[in-house]
């Protein structure tokens, strides 16, 4: 199953963050496994000429202990930390003092525990259980069976089932307290499906806004006034490696239309089977 349109990224955190005492270069295992591709295989690669630098410097200060590497010439001892970290060995220079074979033994211990490392970063990356879930880029307000609802549809992008899928929804406004405080708060919504045992194509999402809906009696003024944002999470068990996968979405107060529907995906052939256009799926009217 593909999908025409894609989603805009999911929103980063809008705070800015200050006087907390986490660094964010102390965490280096979070931040390896969450960097793009490009910049872990960046990183990689400065940590391995960094390595190699640091023992050729090794190699430098012990004087001509390398046979073959000319005196004082860096790129050679440079290079021989190389082949002695992959464990090369083409024999061309090979290290004639102790001091030399100490820092080999050394370098040879660090490459066997860096490739370690690197092989299960890389492996954690591959392994790491991901969902591929689009939501409609808008969320729509519309009265469904006389009762005004809130809406949006997701979908799942593989060609696979989400089993026991539970979708949550969040209604998030700031209010002021009687003390004049500002102040986050979190409502629930109570949808008509929140959960579906077999999450395959769509699903369209709702909550109906009557009296007891945190949304009951709210307008886009004052939805955009309170700064309102909706927070969905779904999670389930990918059905391909029987892991649990979750996603997540946000929409803004100017993200939700209102008196608006989504158009009908559905259709019928002449022969009767039915089809579904996910061309359509952002589409409203």
């Amino acid at each position: 199953m593909r999908i025409a349109q894609r989603t805009r990224p999911r929103r980063q955190l809008d705070v800015i963050i200050k006087g907390s005492s986490h660094n964010y270069w102390r965490d280096p295992y979070h931040i390896m496994l969450t960097v793009n591709w490009p910049m872990f295989f960046g990183l990689i690669a400065v940590c391995y000429l960094a390595i190699n630098i640091v023992f050729a410097l090794l190699y430098l200060a012990g004087g001509n202990c390398i046979e073959n590497a000319r005196p004082g010439a860096f790129f050679d001892v440079f290079f021989f930390s190389v082949q002695t970290m992959a464990s090369i060995g083409y024999g061309a220079m090979y290290p004639v003092t102790s001091y030399a074979n100490i820092i080999v033994t050394i370098e040879a211990l660090v490459g066997l525990m860096a490739l370690a490392m690197a092989t299960g970063l890389m492996f954690a990356r591959f392994s790491r259980p991901t969902a591929r879930v689009i939501f409609s880029r808008r969320a729509v307000i519309t009265p469904h069976n006389g009762v005004p609802t809130l809406m949006f549809r997701t979908a799942n992008e593989r060609d696979n089932r989400i089993l026991e899928a539970q979708l949550r929804v969040s209604f998030l406004r700031y209010e002021v307290t009687l003390e004049g405080e500002s102040m986050r708060r979190f409502y629930d919504l109570k949808l008509l499906r929140s959960q579906t045992p077999s999450f395959a194509l769509t699903w369209t999402v709702m909550h109906p806004i009557d009296e007891s809906s945190p949304l009951y009696g709210e307008t886009p003024e004052s939805l955009a006034e309170m700064e309102a944002t909706l927070i969905i999470t779904l999670v389930g068990i990918d059905e391909t490696v029987s892991q649990t996968i979750h996603s997540r979405h946000s929409y803004t107060a100017s993200e939700i239309l209102w008196d608006r529907r989504f158009v009908d995906m559905f259709d019928r052939k002449s022969d009767g089977s039915r089809i579904i256009d996910y061309s359509h799926f952002h589409d409203v009217k």
